[in-house]
């Protein structure tokens, strides 16, 4: 391969890379103003989410690419959306109809792909199906925030840890918890696992 060929092909990679990092920097921005809008210390945001004040800094600085569970975590303590976090993320219309290609993927570097189906703000409702490859887990550690969950288990097993206790949940399972207690979802199979998961900003 001539090297004109191989500068051609590195270049898609590259200008991914780019928009990438490019993402991660606006997000920490976001997130910072958001904490210094509140008048609020990395630890005190640290203490109200169960995040680490050094991972915070890191999101804050556009140096890693934050879980959902973190940035759900993160938009609770801001009394925010999570799509809040997203700069220049247009108000979601609230229209009967919301076609799949208008609906917005998140995907995160723990293996997972949640789809946003609904985002009702005004009655504190998201309606998300989540994609979780295998060894794709929500956060890398248990997470809290205000509201309440269900989520139900379209297909493949997932494992929900709340509060100290695990469940397995298979195919047509579903569960309900208080989002404040410590929690995290993982897929500990060898195949995807999708689900349905509800989110409530008031319990």
């Amino acid at each position: 391969m001539s090297d004109r060929q191989t500068r051609a092909t590195s270049q898609p990679a590259q200008d991914l890379e780019n928009l990438a990092s490019n993402a991660l920097l606006a997000i920490g921005s976001r997130v910072r103003q958001l904490r210094n809008e509140r008048g609020l210390t990395l630890q005190t945001v640290a203490e109200m989410t169960g995040l680490s004040a050094s991972l915070l800094s890191l999101v804050e600085r556009g140096k890693t690419s934050p879980s959902i569970g973190t940035l759900v975590s993160i938009a609770h303590a801001f009394e925010v959306h999570m799509t809040d976090l997203m700069p220049g993320a247009p108000a979601p219309l609230q229209l009967p109809v919301l076609r799949h290609d208008e609906q917005r993927v998140f995907a995160t570097p723990e293996g997972v792909n949640r789809r946003i189906l609904r985002d009702d703000r005004v009655r504190g409702l998201e309606v998300a199906l989540n994609e979780y490859g295998p060894g794709g887990m929500s956060a890398e550690s248990l997470l809290h925030h205000d509201g309440y969950e269900y989520g139900v288990v379209i297909e493949g097993t997932l494992t929900v840890e709340v509060d100290g206790q695990s469940y397995e949940l298979h195919t047509g399972d579903s569960i309900a918890y208080d989002s404040s207690h410590p929690h995290r979802i993982t897929n500990n199979g060898a195949t995807e696992a999708r689900a349905m998961w509800v989110n409530l900003d008031r319990a």
